[in-house]
């Protein structure tokens, strides 16, 4: 026979305090237990229910929310087709093998690619597997109370015991009334008083985690609905927010634009810009700013704006951004007979660094006819310098402002290329079935121009009159839906993650029970969910509080404190 003595339940004492401390340890997070399934008698359904634990899982959700940063990458470094697909044609003409490949991996889509929405609809499937379960028990933990204090609180990480003349009723109502105070839940069980603090620890938990969601959801939302377009405006030029006035526009799979377009226009009417005029930020804007006339829907009054950089015009959730500022020389060209093809018209040009340094193309589509009188289109290759640097120096401008103004102009004769139906830039020519003038040397002809000089064209082609320049301003109309609840998702996760990292979650035990000599034993306990300073030194402030209620007796030993390790403190 054994010698080992058992309790009446048939278990070792050593066993029975181990089940006691650990369920004086329960419930102190709501993560969700693991339990390996019977998968041979369960057959398909526990194959399901085995995918969907693991599926529902922390590290599982971790582990995807991984991947999704690191399939996101491929998005910021290689070109996207919904973000510049002239960058993807000229990727894929310059790379046999990766082009080809990339397009199989949907890599020049990646946000709309197969692999990409699936890590994201599994991550959205695994948070919520995750938060369900966790809010149940979350909440019948707040219904509940804190269990009772196990058999030995000698074994709990922080402890401690002192002898007093009061009566254990006495301290236990003490006791109650001090952890109250102290904001803890705390009842009366047996001959102990049970609390518990710090349950905002597992609400910023599942806060963080509801804040995944909201900003998951909300990310989705704004990437199937928005929409992002550009347009270039003359000064005294209008806009009016419908598809064909863009010159770009990018939108969501499910944005529609006969709904989803704000109704409103606007005119720019004043482009203002100033520059540093000396020292080593020389050229930087110091003002950088567009004033325009708006009206919001159809028939709306008309309103005064001045749109600034990162101070955009906001109408109806639509942003209108002013992203660019350059100039447009206005030219009068005739032809050899002296008719007017092109009367002080302003072409854009873009710029090519930050002193605005400036080319492009100017067009002549309809009603040139050359000295023969047959009909022709003109193209000038067009540079601009906003402040040319003098003669002998290099062709860029020295500066963004208007200061002393030059055009350089080359000529060619011939197609355009631009009436067989397929879309072309407006800024570059294509010489394709174009012809060169020729100056008396035989090579291309060009010319400087200053404003109000006029350049005539070999063989009494025609002249090309520079009147003077005009600004542009380029806009970017945007609209991103949710954003507001992306912003304060995010706000929410790190005000959840911060709650589920500095509040510990922590239970307080205190036993009031007469001794064999008729003086009474108080006992105090801590539990943490971890080895924590906190613990200890909370408990010795709450054991210094009661101890003032309850003061020791005479003869009664020191008071101290257990660590978890056994040493006295």
């Amino acid at each position: 026979m054994s010698g080992t003595s058992k309790t009446a339940t048939g278990k070792s004492p050593a066993a029975a305090e181990d089940q006691d401390l650990g369920a004086a340890g329960s419930q102190l997070t709501t993560a969700p237990k693991e339990e390996a399934p019977n998968l041979p008698s369960l057959g398909v359904i526990g194959w399901f229910r085995w995918f969907w634990r693991q599926l529902t899982s922390m590290r599982v959700a971790l582990l995807l929310l991984l991947l999704l940063s690191l399939g996101a990458i491929p998005g910021s470094l290689i070109p996207q087709e919904g973000v510049d697909a002239v960058k993807v044609e000229e990727f894929r003409e310059n790379n046999d093998f990766l082009g080809p490949l990339y397009d199989k991996l949907g890599l020049f889509h990646v946000y709309s690619s197969v692999w990409f929405s699936a890590i994201y609809i599994l991550l959205f499937v695994s948070l919520i597997g995750c938060i369900v379960p966790r809010t149940w028990q979350f909440v019948g933990q707040l219904r509940g109370r804190p269990p009772g204090a196990p058999r030995r609180l000698t074994r709990l990480p922080a402890y401690t015991t002192w002898r007093t003349g009061a009566e254990p009723e006495e301290v236990r109502e003490a006791a109650l009334e001090l952890l109250k105070k102290r904001r803890f839940r705390s009842h009366v069980v047996g001959d102990a008083v049970a609390a518990e603090k710090g349950y905002l620890r597992e609400a910023g938990n599942l806060v963080f985690h509801i804040a995944l969601i909201v900003m998951l959801i909300a990310f989705a939302w704004g990437q199937l609905f928005k929409y992002e377009g550009n347009k270039l405006i003359l000064e005294g030029d209008g806009f009016s927010n419908t598809l064909t006035q863009y010159d770009d526009f990018k939108s969501g799979n499910l944005f529609d634009p006969d709904h989803d377009l704000v109704p409103f226009s606007f005119s720019l009417k004043d482009f203002h810009g100033t520059y540093e005029a000396t020292g080593p930020n020389r050229g930087t804007p110091r003002v950088y700013e567009a004033e325009v006339t708006y009206t919001e829907g159809a028939y709306g009054e008309q309103q005064s704006k001045v749109i600034e950089v990162n101070k955009p015009l906001e109408i109806d959730g639509s942003k209108v951004y002013l992203t660019a500022h350059g100039y447009a020389p206005i030219l009068t060209i005739k032809d050899a007979e002296g008719n007017v093809v092109m009367d002080k018209e302003a072409t854009a040009l873009l710029p090519l660094d930050s002193n605005v340094t400036s080319s492009g193309a100017v067009m002549v589509r309809d009603g040139y006819r050359n000295a023969e009188g047959e009909k022709e289109q003109l193209g000038f290759n067009a540079f601009f310098l906003p402040t040319y640097g003098g003669e002998g120096s290099a062709m860029y401008s020295t500066f963004p402002a208007l200061l002393d103004p030059t055009l350089a102009l080359s000529a060619y004769h011939g197609d355009l290329g631009v009436d067989a139906g397929i879309p072309k830039s407006i800024y570059q020519l294509d010489k394709t079935k174009l012809k060169e003038f020729k100056d008396s040397d035989g090579e291309l002809f060009k010319k400087l121009l200053k404003p109000g000089e006029t350049m005539t064209l070999p063989n009494g082609a025609g002249t090309v009159t520079f009147n003077g320049v005009q600004e542009w301003a380029n806009f970017q109309v945007t609209r991103q839906p949710a954003s507001g609840w992306a912003l304060a998702g995010s706000v929410a996760a790190i005000l959840g993650l911060a709650g589920s990292l500095f509040i510990q979650r922590r239970r307080v035990w205190v036993r009031a029970v007469k001794g064999d000599d008729g003086v009474t034993v108080v006992e105090m306990a801590g539990l943490g969910r971890s080895e924590s300073a906190k613990v200890p030194e909370e408990l010795g402030d709450l054991a210094g509080s009661l101890y003032e209620r309850a003061p020791d007796t005479p003869d009664s030993p020191d008071t101290h404190v257990v660590s978890a390790e056994g040493s006295d403190k």
